[in-house]
């Protein structure tokens, strides 16, 4: 692999995402490759934006919510990025702790059923 530049197939291996996601990301305006004719070459900008892009789906952000962070660094450089993180992982972090307590409950609820059914058959 290139040092400077990846092209299409190695993003896809580096990454572990098919051609059809990382053409996804570049119609959506997450990744912007350089084009030399039909081929596309990824930068290490491109390849950070990558790691970022995958981390936020990750923690649960949608693709748009990943491209406006995104675009605030390239507006407004890094400390408003840093201040709409933060805003964001707070966001998150209290849907996630909220699914968490679901999902907590429907273990109970699920334990208490199947050890009920596991008393009638015995």
């Amino acid at each position: 692999m290139s040092e400077t530049r990846l092209s299409f197939k190695e993003m896809c291996a580096k990454f572990d995402v098919t051609p059809r996601t990382l053409r996804y990301y570049e119609y959506i305006e997450l990744l912007q490759p350089e084009k030399e004719g039909r081929s596309r070459f990824y930068t290490p900008r491109e390849v950070a934006r990558m790691v970022l892009i995958l981390r936020g789906r990750r923690f649960g952000f949608s693709l748009e919510e990943i491209r406006q962070w995104l675009q605030i660094y390239e507006e407004k450089g890094t400390r408003p990025q840093l201040e709409a993180w933060i805003d964001m992982a707070d966001r998150q972090l209290v849907e996630l702790r909220k699914q968490m307590n679901e999902l907590a409950e429907s273990i109970e609820d699920l334990e208490k059923l199947r050890e009920d059914a596991a008393k009638i058959i015995k």
